[in-house]
Order: structure tokens, then C-alpha cells, then sequence
């Protein structure tokens, strides 16, 4: 006997018989019932087995599905929003199973997992959670999500994008609401009065994003989630950049706090130059090389060049002065305009570049500076 069999036959012993041992449960205006169920979209031509999160209101046979990659927290938060939205009110109790990313619930103790908290907080809704497969504690929703899949997301939907995707379910459900089997009224009519017993939608948007800290490898690679690796720059690797974990993707990011009066920009090539003068053997196939012109990046030439890594720290140090654009151009002109590249001329070139052309009232003669220097004498 396995553990599962062991834990689910005294459970066995003590289910329903029939009918009458069930409670008579009423479902009032103004709750809701969720679950997950699956589908497989066509994304860009690409067939994928995603999640769709299905919610369902009392009083109503109308179900509406959002999709996401998966059923973690960010997902279950992000549906509940997008449904309310398209419900026109939040339900004030949302009855949830724990295996979603929504939380865990241990005997009478509950977990509650990412973004769960405070999204109900600032939604105000609960969300009792349940067993997971057990429909007599959420009542209909799980065939509610069953009923989605073979309506909704078939023929297979062809999309580009889970954008594009998680605008159509919602009306396409909605188009099938037919006649109520036993009120003898149309299924959307229950919906729109169970969706005047909801509270009002809250004002401002707090983001269904869950942050963490994971750590990079000598690939600069991370996985926030423990399993799927996502690339980032090479600038974090080895460090614990921050990855923002959303419904629909993860974005990694690690920006030191910029300040003074002087514009920044973390896109900017020069943040790569200081670890590119140290490490000068990348400069093949590092990105910087691309952003720099032609004819700069024809003279600087390969690794093996002896001044290719005092070019590098000249660029370096007066990238932090007059900025990358300024600097690329004022290295690109030193030899043709000084007839060598030192500190000295790139940083005059520079500064004017970066300065501007000035423009006078008047023409300036100089002929004053040729007589003082007896240029004109000479001649």
C-alpha cells in the first residue's frame, strides 16, 4: 500500500453514503467560487498546454476563464482582477482549493503565498481555502471549469500572444449564455444581479508581482522560481539581482540607486566599460563593440592590440565625465583632428562636443593671434 492509498482509506470509511448526509449549502449573491483547469492554445504557431483560471458567481451558470502560464499565486491574483473587472465588482468572499499558488492550508492553519495577501487587501475579498478535487466543498466551479475547456477553447484558439488570448473568453462565454434550465430566464441575467451584490471595484492598481532575490550563476543565469533558468546581462552573475515575478513573465533587473543633477541611463553601453577594461579579451563579441562606430571600432581593432585595453579605460573614465555619445565621437576624430589618442585630446574634443558649437553676434577675426604668434610677419 502506498502512502496515498494509507491516507485516503480512512477518508474512504467516512464518505457519503448517499444524499442526505451532505449539507444543503446556499450560495449568497456576492461570493464566488474559483478553480483552474487546462488548454492548449496555439501561441504563434506554437501549441501550448497552459492554465486557465475559471470563476464562478452564485446564481449564475455564466462561467468567464482568463489563461496563464501556470497556477501560481501571481496567476490566481492577476484572473480574480481581470474578472472582477470585467464582472463590474469584487466578490467579498472568494472560495479557492489549496493547490494553487494562492496559499496552503494544514489542518485549521493557512499559509497564504505571494502577492495573495495583499491583493485581497487592497481588492477587499476573502479567501477561505479548501481541498483540492473535493466539489462537494466549492460546489459547482469544478465542473464549471471542465465545461470551459471543451466551449471556449475549442476549435483551438491561434494567437499571438496570452494578451491577445485573455480578451476573448470572457465574451465568448458570455455568447453562450442560454436559457436557465430551471428559472426559465436567460443565464446572463442571474450574472448581472449577482454582479449588483459585488463591492465597487477599488481605486488604483497595487501589482500582482511577487519580488525575489535569486542568485545568479558564472552564466548569468537565474531561477526564480527553482527550476526555469532566465538569462539576464552578465553584469549580475555571481551576485542576487532582483526578479519581479508576474502572471505572464519575470523580469530581472539589478541597477545600483543613480542620483545627482546628470541624466542616466541604465541601456547605456558605458555601464559595461568598467568591467570590459578589465576583462579586454571580450571585445569580440561583447555588446559594446556593436554600439561603437565603424571606423572607432576598425581602429581599436582586436584583443591582441598592446593599447587596446588603455583606449578601453580612456573610454571608461571619460564616459563618467561627457557621457558615451560624446565620447565615442571624440575618439573616432582624435587622430585624424590631434594625430594621436591620449586623454588630453579626446577630453577637449569631448567637452565641446558634449558642449556644443557656440555661435557668435559677430564674425571673430583672427588675425589678432597670428600677429601675436608673428605668423603674419613671417609671411
Amino acid at each position: 500500500m502506498t502512502a496515498r492509498q494509507y491516507v485516503r482509506a480512512p477518508k474512504a470509511g467516512l464518505a457519503p453514503c448517499d444524499g442526505d448526509d451532505c449539507l444543503d449549502l446556499e450560495w449568497t449573491p456576492g461570493g464566488a467560487r474559483a478553480d483552474s483547469g487546462e488548454a492548449d492554445p496555439r501561441i504563434r504557431g506554437v501549441r501550448a498546454r497552459m492554465g486557465h483560471s475559471a470563476l464562478a458567481l452564485p446564481h449564475s451558470s455564466v462561467g468567464i476563464a482568463q489563461v496563464f502560464p501556470g497556477e501560481s499565486a501571481e496567476c490566481v491574483c492577476q484572473g480574480l482582477r481581470t474578472v472582477s473587472g470585467f464582472a463590474g465588482g469584487v466578490p467579498s468572499r472568494v472560495v479557492l482549493d489549496d493547490a494553487t499558488g494562492a496559499g496552503r492550508r494544514v489542518c485549521e492553519r493557512v499559509r497564504t503565498t505571494g502577492p495573495s495577501p495583499a491583493s485581497a487587501a487592497h481588492c477587499g475579498f476573502a479567501f477561505p481555502l479548501c481541498n483540492a478535487d473535493v466539489g462537494h466543498e466549492r460546489g459547482s466551479v469544478e465542473a464549471r471549469a471542465r465545461r470551459l475547456r471543451p466551449n471556449p477553447f475549442v476549435p483551438v484558439p491561434r494567437v499571438a500572444g496570452m494578451g491577445a488570448h485573455n480578451g476573448r473568453p470572457p465574451a465568448m462565454r458570455m455568447s453562450l449564455a442560454k436559457e436557465h434550465y430551471a428559472r426559465g430566464e436567460p443565464e446572463d441575467q442571474p450574472f448581472v444581479g449577482g454582479g449588483l451584490a459585488m463591492a465597487g471595484l477599488p481605486e488604483g492598481t497595487s501589482g500582482c508581482v511577487r519580488h525575489e532575490r535569486p542568485k545568479a550563476d558564472k552564466k548569468d543565469r537565474v531561477r526564480p522560481d527553482g527550476r526555469h533558468p532566465h538569462s539576464t546581462n552578465p553584469s549580475p552573475a555571481g551576485r542576487e539581482p532582483i526578479a519581479a515575478l508576474s502572471a505572464t513573465g519575470v523580469a530581472v533587473c539589478e541597477h545600483g540607486h543613480a542620483c545627482g543633477p546628470g541624466p542616466t541611463d541604465t541601456c547605456d553601453p558605458a555601464s559595461q566599460l568598467a568591467l570590459l577594461a578589465v576583462r579586454a579579451g571580450g571585445w569580440v563579441n561583447v555588446r559594446v563593440r556593436l554600439a561603437v562606430p565603424g571606423e572607432l571600432r576598425e581602429r581599436m581593432g582586436s584583443p591582441e592590440k598592446p593599447d587596446l585595453r588603455a583606449e578601453l579605460r580612456l573610454m571608461r573614465d571619460q564616459c563618467v565625465l561627457t557621457g558615451w555619445e560624446a565620447t565615442v565621437v571624440a575618439m573616432a576624430a582624435a587622430p585624424s583632428a590631434a594625430g594621436r589618442v591620449d586623454a588630453a585630446s579626446v577630453s577637449v574634443a569631448a567637452a565641446r562636443i558634449a558642449g556644443g558649437s557656440v555661435v557668435y553676434d559677430e564674425p571673430v577675426d583672427l588675425a589678432e593671434y597670428d600677429r601675436m604668434a608673428g605668423i603674419g610677419e613671417a609671411a
